[in-house]
């Protein structure tokens, strides 16, 4: 018996040991969570893809960090903080759009207002004020509530497969048009399917954009490198289980335990929707 004993107690011992460890290996990697979005508000019944949620999803991913005390900050409060060695609290979160459809200010945009959190939202240029897409009166209207606005280039064009004159006029372009019509400058971007190189993203920074933010690309996980800020898929299915889901996707580690994918790389057909 007492040897049993003592194994058992040398056991608890290993485990305890193994799990302060853990938690002291754990507590230096935080980073905080950058959520990605598409289209907001879809309806009952449509087949869903990565990304999309409902309207109801939406306010309750919402409600849910406003309930349980997150602070939603915005990208650019973000990545500034970031550059001066900012710490910031476990409970941070920035909320992130991509392409600009009109879903974002019919549906997004007042769930936005309504918990009064900041989002930034990537417009594919010349997209905006086509059928299903913001108008630039819409995009100006949500610049007013705390709504920022960032490139992902002209046409949604997967980068690492074009010319390097096509490249620079995807993503030099994409800024030009929208700081045209919206008066100031546009200071960060996004990838199109997150695909990038080590030459987009000197072509990113020549352009004049502060930071980029692409999807689980590339090697960096602690965003270290502000041209390849990584970002946490959200869809419609997040809010089951009590909410464990959102408690692992908002933790702040959740990046820790993804497969990341490799610059250039495209994801497989079919598999993945960014």
């Amino acid at each position: 018996m007492r040897s049993l004993r003592n194994i058992f107690l040398a056991l608890l011992a290993v485990i305890v040991i193994s799990a302060i460890g853990f938690t002291f290996w754990l507590r230096d990697r935080y980073v905080v969570p950058v959520l990605m979005y598409h289209h907001v508000g879809i309806p009952s019944g449509v087949k869903w893809r990565l990304n999309d949620v409902s309207s109801k999803s939406f306010d309750y991913q919402l409600n849910f960090m406003k309930r349980h005390g997150f602070q939603v900050i915005s990208l650019d409060d973000l990545v500034t903080g970031l550059k001066k060695g900012q710490v910031f609290s476990r409970n941070t979160i920035v909320i992130t759009v991509d392409d600009g459809y009109e879903d974002n200010y019919k549906y997004a945009f007042p769930i936005l207002k309504k918990y009064g959190f900041p989002a930034t939202i990537f417009l594919v240029s010349d997209w905006v004020g086509k059928p299903g897409c913001l108008t630039w009166d819409e995009i100006k209207e949500m610049e007013k509530h705390d709504i920022s606005f960032g490139a992902h280039t002209r046409h949604h064009a997967y980068l690492p497969r074009l010319t390097l004159a096509q490249q620079e006029n995807e993503i030099a372009g994409s800024k030009r048009i929208i700081e045209g019509h919206l008066g100031h400058p546009i200071d960060y971007f996004c990838y199109p399917d997150g695909g990038f190189t080590e030459n987009i993203k000197r072509l990113v920074a020549q352009a004049g954009f502060k930071a980029a933010v692409t999807t689980n690309r590339g090697k960096d996980r602690f965003d270290r490198d502000f041209y390849e800020l990584k970002r946490i898929h959200m869809n419609n299915t997040d809010d089951r289980y009590s909410g464990l889901i959102l408690w692992f996707k908002f933790s702040g580690y959740y990046n820790l335990f993804r497969r990341f994918r490799f610059e250039g790389g495209r994801m497989e057909r079919g598999t993945l929707y960014e």
